[in-house]
C-alpha cells in the first residue's frame, strides 16, 4: 500500500489543505446475498436471524413469528416511535436481526436497519423494559476516477455509461455541465472528459454512490472544469478553476437531454405563420407531459395564456433576469403569480398549446429587458470564494488534479476518504 501523499504531492511536501486523499490502493469487493431469512452465528457465538420486510409484513406480524407477546410488541413499537421516529418498516427496504444467546432461546435484541448507514438497536433492561438506541454506520467512501470519449452517434449519457459511470452520477455531471454548455450543440466526436467522484462501501460492499469531486470536459467553446469544495463557513459548492462559482443563476437548457429544434434568432421564417420575424428564445423537443424545471429560483410574475405562446410561465430572478416558458400542455399544482420557486422545482409540462406545430418547450431570457440568447449569454454565478477562501481552493485543487492525473495512470486505484 502506498500512502496518497507520496504520490499526490511533489518533493514529498505535505500540502495543509489535502482534505481527501490518504491511501491508494486496490479496490477490493466484497459481495453479500441476503435471503428473506437468513441464520447465522456471529463472531461472539450469539445467534442471529435476518428478516428483510417483504409486503404484507409489519412489526406485530413479525415480532409475534419471534415469540414475543402482544404486550411485548406493544411496548416496543411505543419505544420506537418515540425514541427513533419508526412507525412503520417499508418492504424490499428494511431489514430486522433477531439476536438470541443460543437457538432456543428468546430474542435478547432487535436490530432494525432502515439504510446500511443507520440501525436501531432494541434491548430489554433487568426490570422487563424495553429501550432503544439509534447507531450511525460509519462510512467507507472512496473517490474514483472515470474516463471517457465521445465517440460518432454518441450523446454524453451513451458515452458515460460506456466509460463505466453510474446513471445517477451522470445525471448530477449532466446538471453541473449544463450551466456551461449546450449538449446538444458542443458535444462532438473525439471529445475526452472525466468524472471524480464518491462510492461508498459498508462491510468491503458497495451500497451506493456519493457526491461528484470533480469534472472535466472538453467543449467547443473551452475545457471546463468544475470542483466540490467547502468553504470556512463550511457551506459546500462547485467551482471553476479559478475559484468562481460554476453554479450559475440560471441553467442554459432547462429540460435535460432535450434536443434543440429552433436556435434564437432575429429573422426566422414562423413554421405556422409563415413570414420572417424574429424568434426571442430556444426551442427544446419533448414529449407532451415531460416535466419543466425552472432554470433558476424566482417568483412568478406571470401564468396565462396567449395565442402566441398558449400556456405560459414568467419568473422573474432578480432585477435583471427574467425567463419565459411557452406551449405548456398544463401548470404545475401550486405555481401561480406571486410563488416563489426554487431552482430545478417543476413549474408547467411540455406541450404544443399556441402557435406550435408539435409538442416542445419554447425558452427565453431576458436580462434588463431585452432578449439574449439562452445558448450564448455569459450567467452570473451565484457566489464566487472569498479571498482566504479562494487561497485554500487553489492549493486544494492543485492536490486534486495531482491525485486525478496519478488514477489516469492506474485506473484500478481509488483514493481512501
Amino acid at each position: 500500500m502506498k500512502k496518497a501523499k507520496d504520490i499526490l504531492t511533489s518533493n514529498n511536501v505535505v500540502r495543509a489543505v489535502l482534505v481527501l486523499a490518504v491511501w491508494l490502493t486496490l479496490i477490493a469487493v466484497a459481495l453479500v446475498v441476503s435471503r428473506h431469512v437468513k441464520d447465522e452465528v456471529g463472531s461472539d457465538s450469539e445467534y442471529k436471524s435476518l428478516v428483510v420486510v417483504e409486503s404484507g409484513d409489519t412489526l406485530s406480524k413479525l415480532l409475534l413469528e419471534q415469540g414475543f407477546t402482544n404486550n411485548d410488541v406493544l411496548q416496543i413499537a411505543k419505544v420506537l416511535k418515540s425514541d427513533a421516529d419508526i412507525t412503520s418498516l417499508r418492504a424490499d427496504n428494511d431489514k430486522i436481526e433477531f439476536v438470541r444467546s443460543e437457538e432456543t432461546e428468546p430474542v435478547s435484541k432487535i436490530v432494525i436497519i432502515p439504510s446500511p448507514w443507520r440501525q436501531v438497536e432494541v434491548t430489554c433492561t433487568e426490570n422487563g423494559e424495553w429501550q432503544c438506541k439509534t447507531v450511525d454506520i460509519e462510512r467507507d467512501t472512496r473517490a474514483v476516477y472515470k474516463t471517457g470519449e465521445i465517440l460518432d452517434g454518441d450523446s454524453f449519457y451513451l458515452a458515460g455509461m460506456r466509460a463505466g459511470i453510474p446513471a445517477g452520477i451522470l445525471a448530477e455531471v449532466y446538471d453541473l455541465l449544463a450551466f456551461e454548455m449546450d449538449f446538444e450543440r458542443d458535444v462532438r466526436a473525439g471529445q475526452k472528459f472525466s468524472v471524480l467522484y464518491e462510492e461508498n462501501f459498508s462491510g468491503g460492499e458497495k451500497i451506493d454512490n456519493g457526491r461528484v469531486l470533480a469534472v472535466e470536459f472538453e467543449a467547443l467553446r473551452g475545457n471546463v472544469k468544475m470542483y466540490r469544495f467547502k468553504k470556512a463557513d463550511g457551506k459546500t459548492g462547485y467551482y471553476d478553476e479559478n475559484g468562481n462559482g460554476a453554479i450559475k443563476s440560471l441553467k442554459r437548457t432547462p429540460i435535460n437531454n432535450a434536443k434543440v429544434t429552433s436556435s434564437f434568432s432575429n429573422s426566422r421564417k414562423h413554421p405556422v405563420l409563415g413570414y420572417t420575424r424574429a424568434h426571442k428564445g430556444v426551442d427544446f423537443r419533448a414529449s407532451t407531459g415531460t416535466p419543466i424545471p425552472a432554470a433558476g429560483a424566482g417568483r412568478v410574475v406571470a401564468r396565462s395564456y396567449n395565442k402566441g405562446h398558449g400556456n405560459y410561465v414568467k419568473i422573474r430572478h432578480n432585477g435583471s433576469y427574467e425567463t419565459l416558458y411557452a406551449h405548456m400542455s398544463r401548470f404545475a399544482k401550486g405555481v401561480v403569480v406571486g410563488t416563489n420557486v426554487k431552482q430545478g422545482q417543476t413549474i408547467g409540462y411540455v406541450g404544443s398549446t399556441g402557435l406550435s406545430t408539435g409538442p416542445h418547450l419554447h425558452y427565453e431570457i431576458i436580462k434588463d429587458g431585452k432578449h439574449v440568447n439562452p445558448l450564448t449569454v455569459k450567467l452570473p454565478a451565484i457566489s464566487n470564494l472569498g479571498k482566504e477562501d479562494k487561497e485554500k481552493f487553489l492549493e486544494y485543487r492543485k492536490v486534486l488534479d495531482e491525485g486525478m492525473e496519478q488514477l489516469s495512470k492506474h485506473p484500478d486505484w481509488f483514493i481512501q476518504l
